[in-house]
């Protein structure tokens, strides 16, 4: 039987609507089973804070169990393959962080394109690095530091928490930007790092800030300049790196993914309940005491900041020559 033109084309329509709808009513029924957010590194760390905080407030709000299941390894890709690997329907996210950018071009063989599989769904925070010196360093200022550091070539040691890291590449892009000869000595972790700072064995690190915002405060280390485009309420007395130095930029940031064909409206009602958590004081008060500044914005938003991330860190990595361990 031949169908009137009409009745042909009302049908067509309402078959291409069919996924359209179904979409929605899953986005209003989600989440109805406990979701997965999956840490590429271990618990305590700041990633996985993070992730407890978000999922904690988004399983009060959603009325489910919101799961942290920490998978650390090659610096969190072995998280980052798993959420792509999974089911495009809301219920295993990714934390996201700055480790992601930078791996897009650390690493030659990811079994996965993280742009294109992983969908951006909701930055969160950033927390500042701070460049800090031992105190008996010949330096109060960042300039006085460039101006020792261009003196005496390949004399500064530089600590980080291990190569391939965050404080690393912060610190490769500060040398590239300020033009100085810094010699890198990368540690196993944020404790040995901080106790060489501490001994004097290194002089310069651009650390996180919460493990070592007290040690800057009881006078133990020289805080020079916190490694943000603008001054931080956490230490309003230190000066933003970027007033010495323009252009420079180093925060380690966390945010939430999703497998990449997930639905859009279950990425815009995450997002949505994410944004409100931002917007709440207790929970911004949390955040603030592991030094997180929170980072609200739209799906867009996020890519659009992974993006630049990406670009910036790939351009000190090949500058650097820096290679995955």
């Amino acid at each position: 039987m031949k169908l009137p033109r009409r009745q042909f084309l009302h049908l067509a329509a309402a078959a291409a609507a069919l996924p359209i709808v179904s979409c929605l009513a899953h986005a209003q029924t989600y989440p109805a089973r406990p979701v997965r957010i999956i840490a590429g590194f271990p618990a305590g760390s700041t990633t996985d804070i993070v992730a407890r905080l978000i999922g904690h407030w988004l399983a009060d709000r959603l009325g489910q169990t919101f799961v942290i299941e920490n998978r650390p390894g090659a610096g969190g890709t072995i998280g980052a393959e798993a959420v792509v690997r999974a089911a495009p329907d809301g219920y295993t996210l990714l934390a996201v962080g700055s480790n992601n950018a930078i791996n897009e071009t650390l690493y030659q063989r990811l079994g996965y394109v993280f742009p294109r599989d992983i969908a951006p769904v909701a930055s969160v925070v950033s927390v500042p690095n701070v460049m800090v010196i031992n105190p008996s360093f010949p330096a109060t200022t960042v300039p006085e530091f460039i101006s020792y550091a261009k003196a005496n070539p390949g004399k500064v040691n530089m600590g980080s928490v291990g190569n391939e890291s965050s404080s690393h590449l912060a610190g490769e892009l500060f040398k590239m930007l300020a033009g100085v000869d810094l010699v890198h000595i990368p540690y196993r972790g944020q404790p040995a790092a901080l106790t060489d700072l501490l001994g004097g064995q290194v002089q310069v690190s651009f650390a996180p800030t919460p493990p070592t915002i007290e040690h800057i405060r009881a006078g133990k280390l020289r805080a020079l300049a916190v490694a943000t485009a603008a001054r931080w309420e956490g230490l309003p007395e230190i000066p933003a790196l970027a007033e010495s130095v323009p252009g420079y930029e180093a925060s380690t940031w966390s945010g939430i993914g999703a497998p990449g064909r997930t639905p859009a409206p279950i990425v815009d009602k995450l997002n949505k309940e994410i944004n409100a958590g931002l917007a709440d004081p207790k929970l911004r008060a949390a955040f603030a005491d592991v030094s997180g500044i929170v980072l609200p914005g739209s799906p867009a938003d996020f890519g659009k900041f992974i993006a630049e991330e990406t670009k910036k860190w790939a351009k000190v990595i090949r500058a650097a020559n820096i290679k995955a361990e």
